[in-house]
């Protein structure tokens, strides 16, 4: 029974059961009655201390906690004095902790706003001492007020009396520095563009407006104001007369590259220039695009390509001739190429018409012809997919005429997929045909003249195929239906001569003691429904009926070559 007060878990451990496992104890110990109240008073008195400990721990907690929470309201009292708000503070009701927990974020948030406040202050007084040097041409700002010897004061109101004085201050200097940044930002700009000195044409206006270093301020007077305008005004007027020089000779210079076909690499040297033609003068900030080295350039190459023009315009009409004819011939259609060259020869050597002129129109007809080419695409498509179906529909015709289709070569399965594939495709030869011949009579009644293929119409092309495949169909009809016939021929001489035979030949196991009772293998016929355990409704009735008639010992007596061929 011990044991089994001692095995009591902690967790359900309490006086009562300890108290009666100290009985148990005592019991088995054989204590006195004396000497188990005096452990018992005992015991008692050392709970009453330890409650008495914990009574007097928790007053001075609570003291603790009475002074923390006084604090707190005096400094969120304070806080919200110097800071100026107008919003009032109540601790509310509910225990000490929770009192606290309502101070605590207050306080925190006014102690955070106060930190931003004063950094507020410290800023906006450090840019107030910093505008009065500059404005006064002091080298170093007069020392601002210091913030925390004001901390009494952070409200908005005050805050906002110090941004006024700010403000006031910064009108007069901002217009004017910001005019002058400005106006240098636009000379250094327009110096860039045309490979101006930058710096030589600061100093000619003021020295302190060059120097790079920022030590000294700028000069912001009237007197240097108007200087800069007017150095603005004439480097615009240049800028404006570099832009129309290099704008003309860019469209000159792409005229002769499209006319000439110059390569892209031979182009890119002049992208630069090029690139200026539909820009307007506000658009054209690229260092050194408006050099006068640029301009020197540009008009050197318009020369070269001005005198070696004359040499290329015969070269460039024939390439336009060649891409026309790829054209038509990519889409099978007919181009008579010795007779347009001749013609083009002609319009040349005759001098009757301006080049230019002629690569435009050459370029109107291949936009033309690539015009006419897509609407073609369609049908040549479909043209494509039913060429490669007869071309299927002819190789399954060769493979299924060949007697050894079915041997064990290597290869053979994949002719087998093929051919499976092929009978499928084949079976949507028709529907190919009628939709592509649809599709060729819109096309003809959209565009009032016929579809040509390779030279040839391509209905007519259709009509003469569906006629040779109906032919066709009509041949293979009449071949089935003659080896239909030497089949029923075969099996009428099977069944004579085999009836004659059947008491010559019993059935029986061979002499060489390897032959199975059955078929021999040089004599059976192997065909595509045999092959793969298929039989058609006819060979099935065949079979029956020779089953029927056929001796017991059929399977010994030798076969006709001609009946073997046959099945």
């Amino acid at each position: 029974m011990a044991a089994t007060h001692h095995s009591l878990s902690p967790s359900r451990t309490t006086c009562a059961s300890l108290l009666q496992q100290l009985q148990i104890l005592w019991d088995e110990i054989g204590e006195s009655e004396s000497h188990r109240d005096k452990m018992l008073l005992q015991l008692e008195q050392e709970c009453l201390d330890i409650y008495r400990r914990k009574v007097e721990e928790q007053r001075k907690y609570k003291a603790d906690l009475y002074q923390s929470l006084a604090d707190a309201e005096a400094e969120v009292t304070n806080l919200i004095s110097a800071l100026g708000e107008i919003t009032s503070f109540s601790r509310g009701r509910g225990t000490l902790k929770e009192q606290i927990a309502t101070v605590r974020p207050v306080l925190e948030n006014l102690r955070l706003k106060k930190e931003r406040r004063i950094a507020e202050f410290s800023e906006i007084q450090s840019q107030i001492a910093q505008i009065c040097a500059e404005i006064a041409g002091c080298e170093q700002p007069k020392c601002a007020t210091d913030p925390q010897a004001n901390q009494c004061d952070l409200s908005l109101k005050k805050l906002g009396e110090l941004k006024s004085h700010l403000q006031e201050l910064q009108n007069e200097k901002i217009l004017r520095l910001q005019k002058v940044n400005s106006h240098i930002n636009t000379i250094d700009e327009l110096s860039v563009v045309m490979s101006i000195v930058f710096l030589k044409t600061l100093n000619e206006i003021h020295p302190s407006l060059g120097d790079s270093s920022n030590r000294t301020p700028k000069s912001i007077s009237n007197e240097t104001l108007a200087r800069l305008t007017g150095v603005i005004h004439s480097l615009k007027q240049e800028k404006q007369q570099r832009l129309q020089k290099v704008q003309e000779l860019a469209v000159y210079l792409v005229e002769l590259w499209d006319l000439m076909e110059i390569p892209v690499d031979e182009q890119r040297i002049f992208s630069h220039v090029t690139s200026l033609i539909s820009s307007s003068i506000d658009e054209v900030v690229k260092q050194g695009c408006l050099s006068v080295d640029v301009i020197e350039q540009a008009e050197i190459e318009v020369q070269r390509l001005t005198v070696l023009k004359a040499s290329k315009m015969k070269d460039l009409v024939f390439k336009r001739q060649t891409e026309l004819e790829e054209i038509y011939r990519g889409v099978h259609m007919d181009v008579d190429s010795n007779g347009a060259r001749q013609i083009l020869t002609d319009l040349i050597e005759s001098g009757s018409i301006d080049m230019s002129d002629l690569l435009q129109s050459m370029d109107d007809q291949i936009k033309k012809a690539k015009e006419q080419a897509q609407s073609r695409k369609d049908i040549l498509d479909r043209v494509e997919k039913w060429k490669f179906a007869a071309e299927e529909e002819k190789w399954l015709d060769e493979y299924e005429r060949d007697e050894n289709r079915f041997s064990g070569v290597r290869g053979a399965h994949k002719n087998l997929q093929r051919a499976e594939k092929a009978r499928t495709l084949v079976t949507k030869i028709p529907s190919m045909v009628e939709n592509l011949i649809a599709k060729v009579k819109a096309w003809e009644t959209e565009k009032g003249i016929p579809f040509l293929y390779d030279k040839v119409p391509l209905l007519h092309t259709l009509d003469e195929y569906a006629v040779q495949r109906q032919q066709r169909e009509e041949e293979k009809r009449k071949s089935r239906e003659q080896k239909k016939l030497q089949e029923q021929l075969a099996i009428e001489k099977e069944l004579l001569f085999g009836s004659r035979s059947a008491t010559k030949k019993p059935l029986g196991p061979s002499t060489n003691g390897n032959a199975t009772i059955g078929t021999p293998n040089g004599r059976r016929v192997l065909t595509p429904s045999s092959r793969y355990g298929i039989s058609g409704p006819k060979e099935r009735r065949e079979s029956g009926r020779v089953n029927n008639i056929i001796p017991v010992n059929y399977v010994a007596l030798p076969k006709d070559d001609s009946v073997s061929k046959g099945s």
